[in-house]
């Protein structure tokens, strides 16, 4: 895909009863869109009116017919119609498992709302491809079936990368891919600032890089530090690199992350826009060929390519690369009224990910795959890929660690410490204190 990344927040409560004549819908949702090329708040009454929508149903949930017939399939790719690639893969795969598939793509924003509501009325989807930070949403909703009781196979699926679907010992999806980021930078500038990026181990052999390059009268880095997930998304390769755990948002490591980033910008290595940058905004500052590097996405791949620029992983404090967050959704079986409808859709979702299909199928999508051995294929095909195979096999799932739905609250605070610090608003430390005692506190 273009772009996946940050993260649904939680739907509080989301009730809607239907009768004949009325409904009515009592929500609290505040979501931001994980796949972050449509990235923003949802409004309630935007959601509202999808209610409307939603409360018509849309799946085949009480349906008694467990094999042949119709299945309904939920993903958030609108861009691709009937004869995209994707489509006919789905088509092929729903063949192969005797039935037919009814595929309705929805924009991120308002898919996982609409799911809450579809399951809420007992009429979910019979598969449904979600953002991988919504999984622990939806099952906290009791919507998700557990692989133990759909029979879906998860296979050699990397642990790190499948985290996002376990909750509580039990793992409710199987990813379709992965994506990630890292740095990218711009060869030319680099060269004439005398920096080899394989010197590039750490973060302090990254700050001489950057000094190097704007010594040479160049821009040092460009990211997106904007007070949304999307701002957390990007911090937290430096977070995690730290050593730092999102369980204890002030520890020492987690403040010489926050002080990283204050430097850069103090310094003037990384412009006052990173302040609102999202990570569009980020790309199109680097596309100037001003800078010598960026951080950003697997989604930029083909992009850079063309300019020229290359990439290497997000080095960590002290050596190795750093962990970021995964992107990318996870084909879910949401709970039906008749089980034996599981069957078959299990079949749709294993021919999906399986080696060929992600390799030489649907990686339309753009994803670094879930298996090492379709992993190895796609390096076999473009030996490009490699530092993106790096760095997703040492990426982590933001609501991994069993952290779930706390994890939006946590995100807030940390985006929120990262502001105040950028800004000059608060020191980093006094920054983060804050914001860990605002997590406490919920």
């Amino acid at each position: 895909m273009p772009f996946s990344s940050p993260i649904v927040e939680p739907v509080q409560r989301v009730i809607c009863r239907t009768t004949q004549s009325h409904f009515r819908e009592e929500i609290a949702v505040s979501t931001n869109n994980t796949r972050t090329r449509a990235l923003g708040a949802v409004a309630v009454g935007a959601v509202a009116v999808g209610i409307l929508a939603g409360c018509a149903g849309g799946g085949t949930g009480d349906s008694s017919s467990g094999t042949g017939g119709a299945y309904t399939f939920w993903d958030p790719y609108p861009q691709y119609d009937a004869s995209s690639d994707w489509a006919k893969v789905i088509d092929s795969c729903a063949a192969d498992a005797g039935v037919t598939v009814e595929r309705t793509g929805f924009d991120t924003s308002d898919l996982t709302s609409k799911a809450l509501l579809a399951g809420q009325q007992g009429d979910s989807p019979d598969i449904l491809l979600i953002d991988n930070p919504a999984v622990s949403t939806l099952v906290e909703a009791g919507i998700l079936t557990a692989t133990d009781e759909n029979g879906l196979q998860v296979g050699d699926v990397a642990e790190n990368i499948l985290g996002a679907s376990v909750v509580d010992g039990k793992t409710y999806g199987v990813p379709i891919g992965a994506n990630t980021l890292a740095l990218y930078y711009n060869p030319q500038v680099l060269t004439a600032a005398g920096v080899d990026p394989t010197s590039i181990t750490d973060w302090t052999t990254l700050n001489a890089a950057i000094e190097k390059v704007v010594a040479s009268g160049k821009k040092g880095i460009t990211f997106s530090g904007i007070g949304t997930e999307e701002g957390s998304f990007q911090f937290l390769p430096w977070f995690w690199g730290s050593g730092a755990d999102l369980t204890k948002l002030d520890s020492a490591q987690a403040v010489s992350a926050v002080q990283l980033w204050t430097d850069w910008v103090k310094k003037g290595w990384a412009p006052n826009s990173v302040i609102n940058n999202t990570q569009t905004t980020s790309w199109q500052e680097f596309e100037t060929g001003d800078f010598g590097f960026a951080e950003n996405g697997t989604w930029q791949k083909a992009g850079a390519a063309k300019a020229g620029y290359e990439v290497i992983p997000i080095p960590g404090a002290t050596g190795g690369a750093a962990p970021a967050p995964t992107g990318g959704e996870f084909l879910t079986l949401p709970v039906q009224k008749d089980s034996a409808r599981y069957a078959a859709s299990a079949k749709i979702v294993e021919c999906l990910t399986s080696t060929a299909n992600v390799v030489k199928t649907d990686n339309t999508l753009n994803y670094v795959a879930a298996t090492p051995e379709a992993q190895k294929e796609q390096l076999a095909g473009d030996a490009s890929l490699q530092p993106w195979v790096t760095a997703v096999n040492a990426a982590k799932a933001r609501t991994g660690d069993n952290l779930g739905t706390k994890y939006p609250v946590i995100s807030e605070q940390l985006w929120t410490a990262v502001q105040n610090s950028l800004t000059g608003a608060q020191s980093p430390q006094d920054a983060l204190k804050a914001a860990q005692q605002a997590v406490s506190s919920k």
